[in-house]
């Protein structure tokens, strides 16, 4: 795996998504941006493929960030300017935010991740429970957790688009299998 050539911790996090812990990877490949200008032009030579790269100091912003980005762009976060870069988006951007959650948010008056960030904390508590001190956490952009190169895959998913409607069971099943 080309990822594997800048550093040990890569995480996957789907087929075509993973995150890349870089810390301590200065001296041999320079600063974030030239790595990942080095990566996404080994991606595109050797794979042919579109590579989208979020640089940030948590996951959370990375993958955001990697999403702004595309597609096939780069787009660094610096840790001063976290805050700032998620305040605009959406509430629905954080992680664990469905549309159910995010109605609720949206209805109590959390549109941005900002209005999150800006929040008493007791308000969240009120309205979600322990759950709110986690998205707000997330919101001033404070992901504790680490790249984890060896997680257990817990999912996988594939889309497939057929050229015309299919209800055919039979087809539907042989597709699947």
């Amino acid at each position: 795996m080309i990822f594997r050539r800048f550093t040990p911790l890569v995480e996957g996090l789907s087929l075509d998504e993973a995150f890349l812990d870089i810390t301590g990877t200065g001296r041999l490949f320079g600063p974030p941006c030239a790595l990942a200008q080095r990566l996404r032009a080994e991606v595109q030579g050797e794979c042919g493929l579109a590579c989208s790269v979020g640089i940030a100091p948590v996951k959370l912003v990375a993958k955001i960030a990697s999403d702004v980005a595309k597609p096939d762009g780069l787009l660094e976060v610096p840790s001063e300017a976290v805050r700032e870069f998620l305040a605009p988006l959406p509430v629905g951007r954080i992680w664990g935010v469905g549309p159910v959650a995010e109605k609720r948010l949206v209805e109590r008056g959390f549109i941005t991740i900002g209005d999150l960030a800006a929040a008493a904390p007791e308000r969240l508590r009120a309205l979600l429970g322990d759950d709110g001190d986690r998205l707000a956490r997330l919101a001033r952009g404070e992901d504790v957790r680490d790249v984890t190169p060896h997680a257990k895959a817990v999912s996988y998913s594939e889309e497939n688009t057929f050229a015309d409607d299919v209800s055919d069971p039979r087809r539907l099943g042989d597709t699947l299998l």
